[in-house]
């Protein structure tokens, strides 16, 4: 049962993250750019599979489908990895460079995302990989009977999960630190672990907020439909369903810029030790819980920290 408690830090932090992005909306241009993206991604690459027949021959059992559906599936990974990646550094390089007082507009990030290209690419190749190999274990474990199914995905499942929490601070590591994707992994993983908290989940409830949001929205949407389809109108419908996809759009614009707005605070804390503007003390250190040392009194990277912005 989620504490009210909980939830109260979670509103809390969504209103702080709020209040970034209000100062300059211009930060929703990179998750709306990403998605364009990511949706002609998937046409290019799906529409040339469904009319060369490849999908069925695949799903048919036929080898040498598979093997060119494998290749394929795993290019088309990298390349949606890369935008997203690439979305979300010019995002996170944008808000570290507002959170410093310097100017932030979109090609600031953007321009920030390209002076790590190398890095973006290297990492989305390993995210590509490791999203191909996750894939490939939920289906084989799909294949199970019973409860070792429920096992395997749910082993799966946490394989995942641990792969999300240990990968949470990488993008800003990539932005910040002139280092290779595998030692941006690394270095996420020691920040997390010299300042891991239980409640790195629970005080970063954007998602749980805006996912609670997003399934209001769409329990209201389908009851206007069902209401919309008992009268006989259709245009009435047809604008339903529009207005209830654009809210859901809205909802997840704001919920991927606001969660942007925080990895970059939460790894200025980390890194630095320092408190972004906007950004209250108690919430923010309240993410993490200390285990060995506060980053206030030894930066995680040591002396040789250096912002690269």
């Amino acid at each position: 049962m989620l504490r009210s408690g909980r939830f109260a830090a979670s509103w809390e932090l969504v209103k702080e993250s709020w209040n970034v992005l209000r100062s300059d909306k211009r930060l929703a241009i990179f998750p709306i750019l990403s998605g364009l993206a990511c949706a002609l991604v998937t046409v290019v690459f799906l529409a040339p599979m469904v009319l060369a027949g490849i999908l069925d021959q695949a799903l048919a059992g036929e080898q040498g489908a598979r093997i060119v559906s494998a290749i394929v599936a795993f290019v088309f990974y990298f390349v949606v990895y890369f935008v997203i990646i690439f979305a979300n550094a010019a995002l996170v390089g944008a808000v570290l460079r507002k959170l410093d007082g310097q100017s932030a507009t979109v090609s600031d990030g953007f321009r920030v995302a390209l002076a790590h290209l190398g890095g973006i690419l290297g990492y989305a190749a390993i995210a590509a990989t490791v999203g191909m190999l996750l894939r490939w274990l939920r289906d084989q474990a799909r294949q199970g009977n019973g409860a070792f199914a429920v096992i395997g995905q749910l082993g799966v499942g946490l394989l995942g999960a641990a792969w999300n929490i240990a990968t949470f601070l990488v993008i800003p590591v990539l932005v910040i630190e002139n280092v290779g994707p595998l030692e941006a992994i690394k270095r996420s993983v020691v920040l997390l672990k010299r300042t891991w908290g239980e409640q790195l989940i629970g005080n970063a409830g954007i998602g749980l907020v805006f996912g609670l949001a997003a399934f209001l929205t769409l329990l209201a949407g389908v009851g206007l439909i069902i209401a919309s389809a008992a009268l006989g109108v259709l245009a009435l419908i047809v604008a339903v369903v529009v207005l209830t996809v654009v809210a859901l759009l809205i909802l997840a614009v704001i919920g991927s810029t606001l969660g942007g707005i925080y990895r970059a605070a939460i790894y200025r804390y980390a890194a630095t030790g320092q408190v972004s503007s906007g950004f209250s003390p108690q919430l923010v250190q309240g993410a993490f819980s200390p285990r060995q040392s506060s980053p206030q009194s030894a930066g995680p990277f040591g002396d040789g920290f250096r912002s690269e912005l």
